[in-house]
């Protein structure tokens, strides 16, 4: 899959709102591919296009080997879409949607009852699949929809913001069948908010802002973006706060430390993780300075995310492009 300088503008004249400002991707094929960033920025938009339910203004989008303006049908062919809002009858059963999927998409009906048979069971939903799709938790509904998504075998699946309003249970759910389907060969692009999900399912993440591509990484090359491992002690005794910096920052041999008193919390850069961390409880203990926490830390894709994209409410009217010109990208 592959995006270049892809461009949707709405409106004319004074009202013009620019959606995605040359927005490149390039997704292999067999990976999910994480999308983030901030409520506007351009992902759905993104996705919209790349099923063909939006004609990109300029640039130029391949899905499946098939540009999506000159050959939408070859494209709908080839993909499956698991929109934010589920696209199910509440009143019909789970088996019972399945199969009115699979016979508008022409399996007819032996084609279908079998299609549902085998999703049902693929998604551990096979001695519920005769209730009604109502009675159903969040995390069982999304299931069924991501089922009903991949009716056809897809080549492409896009999951755009596939487990918003689930509880935790539920989005482990979704979770397991996302892993199962990449491990299947299955082409993912994923639209997500919740930024361990984007650490726990993605093999490449970029990140989005105002329309354009921002950085681009795995997760852990995306951390390093922001800095190196930390390590986080939590003394005891306040008045000694200071003291601990000093103890910690040399035994670590971290280039400068942070303090904050309300926690009694020193934090300090690292490289060499388990060697800083058996030091550091060396010398606070040769100092007779008590620990209640000490824990190494490592950057986290929320942290990321804010250090990327700042706050995007501050300049709406601004160039998407001068807010990118400073933002690194991380190793391909």
């Amino acid at each position: 899959m592959l995006t270049e300088d892809l461009t949707r503008v709405y409106g004319r004249g004074p009202n013009t709102k620019t959606a995605l400002a040359g927005l490149d991707l390039a997704v292999e094929a067999g990976t999910v591919h994480g999308v983030l960033g901030p409520n506007g920025a351009g992902k759905t938009t993104a996705v919209r296009i790349l099923t063909t339910l939006l004609r990109p203004t300029a640039g130029r989008a391949v899905v499946a080997g098939h540009d999506v303006v000159r050959h939408p049908d070859e494209v709908r062919y080839r993909i499956g879409l698991l929109g934010q809002h589920a696209a199910l009858d509440e009143e019909l059963s789970g088996r019972q949607n399945l199969e009115l999927f699979g016979r508008l998409y022409h399996l007819g009906g032996r084609g279908a009852a079998r299609r549902a048979t085998e999703l049902l069971e693929r998604f551990d939903l096979a001695d519920t699949g005769g209730r009604a799709v109502g009675q159903y938790s969040g995390g069982m509904r999304r299931r069924l929809d991501l089922a009903a998504s991949l009716i056809t075998r897809p080549e492409v699946l896009f999951l755009d913001e596939p487990t918003t309003g689930l509880d935790p249970r539920g989005r482990t759910e979704v979770w397991q069948a996302v892993r199962s389907l990449a491990g299947g060969g299955t082409t993912v692009l994923l639209t997500t908010q919740y930024l361990e999900e984007a650490d726990q399912l993605a093999d490449r993440i970029s990140v989005i802002d105002r329309g354009r591509r921002i950085a681009e990484g795995t997760a852990d090359e995306l951390k390093a973006l922001i800095g190196a491992d930390r390590i986080d002690v939590v003394v005891r005794d306040q008045d000694r706060l200071t003291e601990a910096a000093a103890v910690v920052g040399m035994a670590a041999r971290a280039a400068g430390t942070h303090t904050d008193p309300d926690r009694r919390l020193v934090s300090a850069p690292v490289t060499d993780r388990m060697a800083a961390l058996a030091e550091t409880v060396r010398a606070l203990g040769a100092a007779g300075i008590d620990a209640e926490d000490i824990a190494l830390r490592r950057p986290t894709l929320d942290e990321v995310f804010l250090h990327l994209t700042g706050d995007s409410s501050d300049d709406s009217s601004g160039n998407p492009a001068d807010r990118t010109r400073d933002r690194s990208e991380a190793p391909a």
